[in-house]
């Protein structure tokens, strides 16, 4: 139900006046109320509609987070609150969502770690961070610890070397989720830079680790790094997508769909096409996302083997052999493949150059699918637009008409897909006994019915047992001729 209540979200993404109409049904209406599920969905839904501009609906969800009880509804609005008040650094929402990280529920405190991180992002703020590390080191619940892995991992956005202290403290902690988060923390500080040092320390983690939850974030983060260049990834992670710990190959496989997004890279797609064969699900289902990130916003003349890739995509959702986990990957790259009617793209960059913030906080958290396949919805986020609407001074269309110095075929919308069409059934001609077409033989050449069939007549067998007759009369004959020369012979 929690994901009907996000599907429906990305359907009204940006629908900001009309939210709370188009959720009505599904937010907390009396402390009774209806399904947890469904009214924490509900909040997590319209954080995610506000993401990152939500001054208007930050008041309604403080109030519903404040009157909830129950932990799944809690959930819901802690998420929702995060979204809304992304990057605003409040210190009465960050108080909020600490009150009910310090409630020490699992369910709870996970939404609570991520949605701080999300409210401080870009921050680096001491009391922040203390306040995260130090619950991260008390709190028994690994669901916890890794909300605030990736709180903590937000909060150093964009810090370059000044968050070092803070990496390297986690870099060094003897608790693989805190070292995960250290990784996930040197994507954020260096992203888009392309900067040698920090890759160099993230390819370190990748093959030295003891951890694979920690060796698959260190190659993730290579990705978030390499965005502004794209075209390095597939040199720096060859390797890497080739290495005997499965966990390495899907981190490999991400980091190409994460820093190639929507390029449409033959050298990425030569890296991942071999990895949709993998013997281990998770990576052909990494491999099917990474290559639907690769090829969104494609058509067949940029991208001859687009076609090729989306059969395969429908291939693995139809197969009913197929794993279930390889299955889910499927859906979500077909989705990915058609995002916004195939007129969005992923980017992490905004049309003026700057690192775009929500796009750069959906992909992260998107990689936590891994571990809670909903967050799949934060996706949306790094959805750009790439369509052009002319509005004129009354907010319609006008006629406009728009020259173009390439072919048609260079901006077409791939062909749509076809519904399966029904075989006609052949006809299997009727098997005709050998008795049954000497019936019909005899009635077409007596020009009529068939006549009776009847024996033959009792005269051939008369003649038939004459015969029979003499030659046994001979036999008998012949029988006593040998008799008499027998007696013969004894005679003489």
């Amino acid at each position: 139900k929690q994901w009907y209540q996000r599907r429906v979200a990305i359907t009204a993404g940006g629908h900001e006046t009309n939210a709370l109409k188009l959720m009505a049904s599904y937010l907390p209406k009396d402390p009774a109320g209806g399904s947890p599920y469904q009214e924490g969905g509900a909040l997590y839904a319209l954080g995610m509609i506000h993401a990152n501009h939500g001054a208007a609906i930050i008041p309604y969800l403080t109030e519903q987070l404040q009157s909830a009880t129950n932990e799944t509804v809690k959930h819901g609005g802690c998420l929702g609150l995060g979204l809304a008040a992304m990057t605003s650094k409040s210190s009465e929402i960050y108080e909020q969502l600490k009150n009910n990280l310090y409630q020490d529920d699992a369910i709870i405190g996970e939404a609570a770690g991520l949605s701080m991180g999300l409210v401080m992002m870009g921050s680096l703020d001491e009391d922040s961070l203390s306040d995260m590390m130090q619950y991260a080191h008390e709190t028994q619940h690994e669901k916890i610890l890794r909300g605030l892995s990736l709180g903590i991992a937000l909060v150093c956005y964009g810090q370059l070397e000044a968050a070092d202290a803070t990496i390297t403290a986690l870099a060094d902690d003897k608790d693989p989720v805190l070292r995960m988060s250290g990784m996930y923390s040197v994507g954020m500080a260096y992203a888009g830079t392309g900067n040698n040092k920090a890759i160099r320390r993230l390819l370190h983690v990748a093959v030295s680790d003891v951890n694979d939850d920690v060796r698959r974030s260190a190659v993730i983060s290579i990705g978030f790094i390499l965005f502004n260049s794209p075209e390095q990834c597939p040199n720096v992670v060859s390797l890497l997508s080739e290495s005997y710990n499965s966990h390495v190959r899907y981190g490999a496989a991400l980091a190409l769909g994460i820093s190639c997004a929507g390029t449409g890279m033959k050298e990425a797609l030569n890296i991942l096409e071999p990895m949709i064969n993998d013997p281990v699900n998770y990576v052909r289902q990494g491999a099917l996302l990474a290559t639907a990130m690769v090829l969104v916003q494609q058509n067949d003349h940029l991208c001859p083997k687009l076609k090729h890739f989306k059969d395969l995509f429908t291939k693995t959702i139809s197969d009913k052999h197929e794993d279930i986990m390889v299955k889910f990957g499927a859906v979500l790259a077909q989705g990915i493949i058609n995002a916004g009617g195939r007129n969005c793209t992923i980017s992490m960059r905004t049309q003026y150059g700057h690192t775009n913030v929500p796009s750069v906080v959906g992909l992260l958290v998107f990689t936590h699918t891994w571990f809670w396949f909903p967050f799949a919805h934060f996706l949306c986020l790094a959805f750009q637009p790439t369509y052009l609407i002319g509005l004129n001074k009354d907010l319609k269309m006008p006629k406009l008409k728009f020259r173009s110095c390439s072919k048609p075929s260079t901006y077409a919308y791939p062909p749509l897909l076809e519904a399966p069409k029904e075989k006609e059934k052949e006809k299997v001609s009727t098997a005709i006994l050998s008795t049954t077409a000497k019936k019909q033989a005899k009635a077409k050449a007596g020009g009529g019915a068939s006549p009776m069939e009847v024996d033959t007549p009792a005269v051939e067998e008369k003649k038939d047992s004459k015969v029979a007759e003499k030659e046994e009369e001979k036999k008998k004959e012949e029988k006593k001729k040998d008799e008499e020369k027998k007696d013969e012979k004894k005679k003489d």
